[in-house]
């Protein structure tokens, strides 16, 4: 199998992680109004697409070392199901992480999100003693925890902003117009940090759950452990998104057909996202599973992986316009967010050395 030998090419491997973790939910903003139930299908086969295609090629690669299914015939079924838990619980947080989307955008959606992931993995390591630090690591969950305070504030005063434009449209429209009658009900704060606090419960503990796949002499090289955990995703997919069909967070209900009226660059736009997201996850497990001596420093490891919260917000932000039309009081909250989202991931990191 295909490994990295260096400290560059981890590192590459680091970023590449970022970038596309960071960027692949905009094919969900471009498939429009793809309800994300839908989206979902299609995200989760890409993802077991990429798993399968890159274990039996670059898995399958390289004779001096063992293949995938050299790794198999010696990996421990603990083991094994561990990766199996781990595909499933982040299913269980990133279903919710696209529905946080679709209902306040990437700049609200991703932050609070990833931010919450953030302070339910790091509280995790303190209480099991894997956080050292744990002044710094406190420090660090306490600037992540106003920064999300901040997102929620800076998103709330934005639909109050947006619901006051729509009620002065609303007095200066003909009141026989259908169009008065028919003014969407805006959507709620509330909703967005809700279904963002039950994405970072799950996003927060899967990673826990691959390393103990990856522990010990009969542990899982990176690709099996992708195939295995790519396997535990598309089972619980076909149950959660009927869930999602009959108790909508945005909409009225669907059903299974819908997904068949779907356009083909709708599907090829969650085929995407799903590819997208899985080389994010291949390329972290290859460098976490990179030899000691080649994975760089813990604090800059830990700052480049989570910063694809960051680059979500910007995506968001800066390219769909999001905040578009708000005040400058409302952007420069925003930004202030970002600027303690980062502060809190800096003390973070050095709290990892």
């Amino acid at each position: 199998m295909i490994l990295p030998t260096s400290s560059q090419a981890t590192l590459l491997l680091l970023i590449l992680s970022m970038v596309c973790w960071g960027s692949w939910a905009n094919t969900q903003k471009l498939a429009g109004k793809w309800r994300f139930e839908l989206y979902y299908y299609d995200f989760a086969l890409g993802f077991l697409l990429l798993m399968v295609a890159a274990a039996f090629t670059l898995g399958s690669l390289n004779s001096a070392e063992l293949t995938f299914q050299d790794n198999f015939l010696i990996a421990g079924y603990r083991n094994m199901a561990y990766a199996a838990a781990a595909g499933i619980v982040f299913t269980l947080g990133n279903i919710f992480l696209v529905a946080a989307v679709s209902v306040a955008g990437l700049s609200v959606g991703f932050p609070i999100s990833l931010g919450m992931t953030l302070l339910v993995s790091t509280v995790y390591g303190v209480l099991t003693g894997a956080q050292s630090n744990v002044l710094l690591s406190l420090a660090g969950c306490g600037l992540v925890l106003v920064a999300l305070v901040v997102a929620t504030y800076a998103y709330s005063s934005h639909l109050d902003a947006v619901a006051e434009a729509a009620k002065k449209d609303g007095l200066q429209m003909d009141p026989r117009s259908k169009q008065a009658k028919r003014a969407p009900r805006p959507p709620s704060a509330a909703k967005a940090v809700v279904l963002g606090a039950l994405s970072g419960i799950g996003l927060g503990f899967f990673r826990s759950l691959a390393g103990l796949a990856q522990e010990s002499d009969i542990g899982l090289a990176p690709y099996g452990l992708a195939l295995l955990f790519s396997a535990g995703m598309l089972p619980l997919t076909m149950v959660l998104s009927p869930f999602f069909f009959n108790f909508p967070v945005t909409g009225g209900p669907i059903g299974i057909r819908d997904y068949f009226r779907g356009s083909g660059k709708q599907h090829a736009l969650g085929l995407l996202g799903g590819v997208l997201a899985a080389t994010a996850l291949l390329a972290s497990f290859l460098a976490a599973g990179a030899a000691p001596a080649i994975r760089g420093a813990p604090g800059a490891v830990f700052a480049i992986s989570e910063s694809s919260a960051l680059l979500g917000a910007l995506w968001g932000f800066l390219v769909w316009g999001e905040f578009r039309g708000t005040s400058d009081r409302v952007r420069m909250l925003f930004v202030g967010m970002l600027v303690l989202y980062g502060s809190g991931i800096a003390v973070l990191s050095v709290g990892q050395a």
